[in-house]
């Protein structure tokens, strides 16, 4: 590894399994690298990867819409089971699955050696995305995934290169009855491998290219791939397609060939880390760290839960893994890395919690890449939204689904104890970030203007009056992934729903200002009712009287309020406010579920609850969540790969020690008792202005770098006053932390 501890990883083995290796992306490919000398695999993924299953004809939206007054007025007269029957009967369908394409293999073949000597280490830099295995003083492999070219590009050198080259697809879990068909052919590079993988029942496939740069020595072919003897260096770029019908490998081969001819190894990563570098450097935490605990590998540095070397490599390693997952989409519940085919919930993106979670960050940790990931996948199912909110609503405007695939927006995963298809806060959900963004940069995309608008439009035709006061309910309602101690799951005003389209509307409306739109959205969210305190003090999950919490539970929709919208904070409300932290302290834990400690930890941050925000980190850090590789995984005990924990992390930390508004800049709201010092540098704020912070037991400093003139409040642990700002301005502010 070249860069500093902090900005990566090693380990002194090789990954024995696919978990363990070493990651690396551009948000379309991914690699996951074992760094094995005598059996080199590299696996990979790409984002457009998800198996079909001939079934078509079921993932479309369940035609509701005649039957939702009938519903309406049973829930309303007190059939608290009634949504259990709202559906079209069918069975489960879940979202297609996520799987990798195949794998890079150069296998040593038998009685040649042996590259697993002294002196052996595998490593990855954050910094340039770049793993790297090295063994014996002479053996060295690279690979990194480029930004610029879209390629994944491995490299390999040795005094003597002696190996079979093969794009193996039998990973585990792949389907027996896969069509898979081979091609080498000898160039006067060295050779193009390729490989043609057919689901089974139709046309569809993929197609991996693969061309072999040998420098000296001689290949040979030795179906289904070559071998390479007595060269000294072998460079090779990888691309995946997936397709119907047959896929253009000459052409694919000639384009490898010019890159290749254009750009050797170091010229490709050069023009790799123009854009990833840049990217990753942006922002860096410093929990002043013992310099001994940092220069461990990360398998020993995981068990030393209670340091600071931990959280500083989990950062620097979340935003890593967040930037190189996110491109064509933001990461899925597995980021956009799997080494076998049955990966654990479809390795789906799924909205009702994990990837608003895992892109937390994103504004605040100034990685708009994955915001613009995210805003792709979004408006590339904006015309499935509509069709949910026509067909299981009959309303105009969009609902987007709790789970997607990639390819459908379509609301078809929903069973009786998930009635997913209820869910309607998710659009609002969703654009969150794209607000964000909004606010960080000071513009208004008018993507995201149209889409709230449309968000509006479904809540003028979906809230429905209730009484003569003149309140609007929204039922039906439902709290994923929870239901009411006495009722069902389908139930009536969800505090996520009832926060999600005061938000929507009165976003829209700001989008639109002076508008007749504007007008009628702003009147209907006055009309919807306010969060209703139950006999325990807390903030009821459901604002409907007689509806009783479930507490134990991982998931915490009913503090949207919270976090991540600004409904609920201390300052302005601080009633609801406490309300919410009763809540929050009555929540459970439930499964462990990484994603739900760290939750937790989010909104005891903006509840300004340092020792709560304390605790749920340190379940995770302590849980044995983290794989060598640095991934997390969904339960403790390395249980079920997946991404919650490892991009959900930095946002955490970044909460707990700054939070900003349009209008509001808040200072350690939270600071983790355990790291007494630090600096976390480059931070943006949403009132357009870059932040660097260092902290120590005595005091802090705040070095605000504003792009935008206007006056902000500015909150610190010593109190309160207004903050003058002037674009192009450095303001520095020295704070009391005791």
């Amino acid at each position: 590894m070249t860069g500093h501890p902090v900005h990566g990883t090693w380990e002194p083995a090789p990954a024995a399994r696919w978990e363990d290796a070493f990651l690396s992306g551009n948000g379309h490919h991914g690699a996951l690298v074992y760094g094995d000398p005598d059996d080199d695999r590299v696996v990979v993924t790409h984002h457009t990867l998800v198996r079909p299953d001939g079934d078509d004809g079921q993932r479309r939206p369940p035609r509701l819409a005649a039957a939702l007054p009938a519903l309406r007025e049973r829930l309303l007269s007190g059939d608290l089971t009634a949504a259990e029957s709202f559906t079209d009967g069918r069975p489960l369908r879940r979202v297609r699955p996520f799987h990798p394409a195949f794998q890079t293999r150069l296998r040593r073949p038998p009685g040649s050696g042996t590259g697993t000597g002294h002196g052996y280490r595998r490593s990855v830099d954050f910094t340039t995305g770049e793993t790297e295995a090295v063994a014996g003083g002479a053996w060295r492999s690279r690979v990194f995934v480029s930004r610029a070219d879209d390629v994944v590009v491995q490299h390999v050198t040795a005094a003597h290169l002696f190996l079979d080259l093969c794009l193996d697809p039998h990973l585990p879990g792949a389907p027996a009855r896969l069509g898979i068909a081979h091609g080498a052919v000898l160039t006067p590079e060295g050779a193009l491998l390729t490989l043609r993988v057919r689901y089974p029942g139709g046309d569809l496939a993929y197609t991996g290219v693969t061309l072999a740069a040998v420098t000296g020595g001689t290949v040979t072919l030795t179906p289904p791939g070559v071998r390479v003897e007595g060269a000294r260096e072998l460079l090779l770029l990888t691309r995946v397609h997936r397709h119907t019908g047959d896929a253009d490998t000459v052409a694919e081969g000639r384009a490898l060939r010019d890159l290749l001819t254009a750009r050797p190894y170091d010229d490709l990563l050069a023009r790799h880390l123009t854009l990833h570098r840049t990217a990753y450097e942006r922002v860096t935490l410093d929990l002043a760290a013992d310099p001994a605990e940092r220069a461990l590998p990360g398998s020993e540095l995981l068990r030393r839960p209670r340091g600071a070397a931990l959280p500083e490599r989990l950062f620097a390693a979340g935003r890593y893994h967040l930037l190189s997952s996110s491109g064509l989409n933001p990461p899925r519940l597995t980021g956009l890395w799997t080494g076998d085919w049955d990966t654990a919930w479809s390795g789906a993106f799924t909205a009702d919690a994990n990837l608003n979670l895992q892109t937390a960050s994103a504004a605040a940790a100034a990685l708009p890449e994955v915001t613009e990931a995210h805003a792709r996948l979004v408006h590339r199912q904006l015309p499935h939204w509509r069709d949910n909110a026509r067909e299981i609503f009959g309303a105009r405007g969009v609902v987007a689904p709790a789970h997607s695939d990639g390819e459908s927006g379509h609301s078809y995963h929903f069973s009786r104890e998930y009635p997913l298809h209820l869910w309607t806060a998710g659009a609002d959900w969703l654009l969150k970030p794209l607000v964000d963004h909004d606010d960080v940069h000071g513009t208004r995309d008018p993507r995201t203007a149209a889409a709230l608008a449309e968000t509006a439009r479904f809540y003028e035709d979906f809230l429905t009056p209730a009484d003569a006061g003149g309140h609007v309910v929204a039922v039906p309602s439902y709290s994923p992934e929870n239901r009411p101690a006495n009722g069902s799951w389908g139930a009536i005003n969800a505090a996520m729903d009832l926060s999600a389209a005061r938000h929507a509307l009165l976003t829209a409306a700001d989008y639109h200002p002076d508008t007749p739109d504007a007008v009628r959205w702003r009147a209907l969210a006055g009309r919807i009712p306010p969060h209703r305190i139950n006999e325990d003090g807390a903030l009821a999950e459901w604002a409907w009287p007689g509806l009783e919490d479930s507490y134990d539970h991982r998931h915490l929709s009913h503090l949207y309020g919270v976090w991540p919208l600004d409904e609920i904070n201390p300052y302005d409300t601080p009633g609801p406010a406490a309300a919410a932290h009763r809540a929050l302290r009555l929540r459970g834990a439930e499964n462990d579920s990484a994603h739900g400690h760290l939750h937790q930890a989010l909104i005891a941050a903006r509840l300004r609850d340092a020792g709560h925000a304390a605790r749920a980190l340190a379940a995770v850090l302590d849980g044995d969540y983290f794989h060598a590789s640095l991934m997390s995984a969904h339960y403790p005990g390395r249980d079920v790969y997946n991404a919650d924990a490892a991009h959900t992390l930095p946002a955490v930390l970044i909460e707990t020690l700054v939070q900003s508004t349009p209008g509001r800049l808040v200072l350690l709201p939270a600071p983790p008792a355990g790291y007494p010092s630090g600096a976390l540098r480059g931070v943006r704020t949403r009132f357009g202005a870059t932040l660097d912070l260092t902290w120590t037991p005595h005091g802090a400093t705040a070095v605000l770098r504003p792009t935008r003139s206007h006056r902000v409040e500015l909150r610190t642990p010593s109190g309160t006053e207004p903050l003058d700002l002037v674009a192009g301005e450095d303001r520095v502010l020295t704070l009391r932390t005791r």
